[in-house]
């Protein structure tokens, strides 16, 4: 019986390997480029999934905001078509309005969307845009003394700025 018979034809023992080493050299490196293959081969697969994952995490998220918005675009029709009735009362409308409103803040909190309301704060540059500088004596210089659009943010990071007026020292006079 000889060697590989013995051994079931498996890979060469150390005898085999001491008689002919580029034969054992050339089976580690093929079984090496095997491994490096499935290696590879997973690591896309699981790029894919990531992706896949991904995707799927931002359609659900996007879902979830318009399920959100869509209650609050109800609210504004409804609103719209009883303005459009006559005698159409405006308290209730001005109601209705507000209700609204609170809709869309609530489905704003939900997101984790916040409102920048600067005022009073010294001027940032990276979470305000200055409209304009106003000499003042009733507030330090750079400090915001009037917000005329809010400024939003997500997370941490800022949807929009909010536009300001900002302080600025008196002229002296002469």
């Amino acid at each position: 019986m000889t060697e590989e018979e013995v051994n079931g034809g498996e890979e060469p023992t150390e005898d085999t390997a001491q008689e002919d080493p580029v034969a054992a050299a050339e089976a580690r490196a093929e079984e090496n480029w095997n491994q490096y293959l499935r290696a590879r081969a997973e690591m896309e697969n699981l790029r894919r999934r990531a992706e896949r994952d991904v995707a799927q995490a931002r359609q659900q998220s996007l879902e979830r905001m318009a399920s959100e918005l869509l209650a609050v675009k109800d609210s504004l029709e409804m609103g719209v078509q009883a303005a459009s009735e006559a005698g159409a009362d405006v308290e209730k409308l001005a109601e209705g309005a507000e209700l609204t409103l609170k809709m869309f803040d609530q489905a704003l909190d939900k997101f984790n969307i916040v409102a920048l309301e600067p005022l009073g704060e010294k001027f940032d540059p990276e979470a305000h845009e200055a409209m304009a500088a106003q000499p003042t004596d009733d507030a330090e210089p750079n400090t915001v003394i009037s917000v005329i659009q809010k400024g939003y943010q997500l997370g941490d990071r800022l949807l929009r700025p909010a536009m300001v007026v900002v302080a600025k020292a008196p002229e002296p006079s002469t």
